[in-house]
């Protein structure tokens, strides 16, 4: 598909962007699992050092803002993306550049800030911190593509990007040839 033909496909359903999310979700427990536990362990057993809360946060951020950049930049789509047939483009119908990709991934992770006040407000323990992330990652950012009539969510507003869904196989092969 050229960018014209892909400015002219529909953006994803919310519960494609939910299912989206949990698969990577999923997929970001390896991701994690091999940048930030063996570090860890390795440090922590070879040196006897617990890194500090706030490092292993910033180091978090910064695993994923590289792996989402970086799979953005390369062509639009994530792993999970892909299986659920989305793509980030711009408006020119092209894979994010650099800025665009990074902007979008700090606006895409402004959900936690609702996250911190219920939690400052109400503070939670054990699950249900856990509980909420999903809750507010999965369900109710996702709800933002609600308050735009083009059906993008916060993150590609702000990002000046947008979501595409990408036809099928079948449908692909459905359309006549020109």
């Amino acid at each position: 598909m050229n960018p014209s033909e892909f400015q002219e496909l529909p953006t994803p359903s919310f519960w494609r962007r939910v299912f989206c999310n949990l698969y990577e979700q999923l997929l970001l427990v390896g991701v994690l699992a091999l940048t930030f536990m063996v570090p860890n362990l390795l440090i922590g057993v070879l040196f006897g050092v617990a890194i500090p809360s706030w490092l292993s946060f910033f180091y978090l951020y910064g695993v994923l803002a590289v792996y989402f950049t970086w799979y953005w930049r390369r062509n639009g789509q994530t792993l999970a993306m892909q299986t659920w047939r989305m793509k980030l483009i711009t408006d020119q119908g092209l894979p994010p550049n650099k800025k665009q990709a990074l902007w979008r991934y700090v606006y895409g992770s402004l959900w936690i800030v609702p996250c911190l006040l219920v939690h400052a407000i109400y503070p939670l323990r054990g699950w249900q911190i856990i509980g909420l992330l999903f809750a507010v990652s999965l369900f109710l950012w996702p709800l933002s593509i609600y308050l735009d009539r083009k059906r993008q969510g916060i993150p590609d507003r702000l990002a000046q990007t947008k979501l595409v869904q990408l036809p099928s196989k079948k449908e692909l092969e459905a359309q006549p040839k020109a």
